[in-house]
């Protein structure tokens, strides 16, 4: 599985992580990753009743944007928020929106 392009932290621009960040369905994606490092893809995925293409397309947006990182393990993909990074990037500013997606999880979360 070849590796998925990733920006490197100099790379990240507000505006694409406040973009990657504005969905519901993405930023319950991002609390689960922080909540459970290294889990794959599926596993962040179950029970949000969206359709996998669309999680495929979710995680892709967080990953461009930098806040998500992958790596491939076998078949899978393993993520992790890019939290070090951002915090480099962007001081302040992950910390109070993580907070906040806990206290506002999408229905069935």
């Amino acid at each position: 599985m070849r590796p998925l392009p990733q920006p490197a932290r100099d790379a990240f621009a507000l505006p694409a992580v406040l973009h990657a960040l504005g969905d519901p369905v993405r930023l319950e994606l991002v609390r689960r990753a922080h909540a459970r490092p290294e889990s794959t893809c599926a596993v962040l995925a179950g029970g949000l009743g969206v359709p996998l293409s669309t999680v495929s397309n979710h995680f892709r947006i967080l990953r461009e944007a930098g806040v998500v990182g992958m790596t491939a393990d076998g078949r899978h993909r393993r993520v992790r928020v890019r939290a070090e990074d951002l915090r480099e990037r962007f001081p302040g500013l992950l910390e109070p929106i993580l907070r906040g997606a806990a206290e506002e999880r999408p229905p069935g979360t």
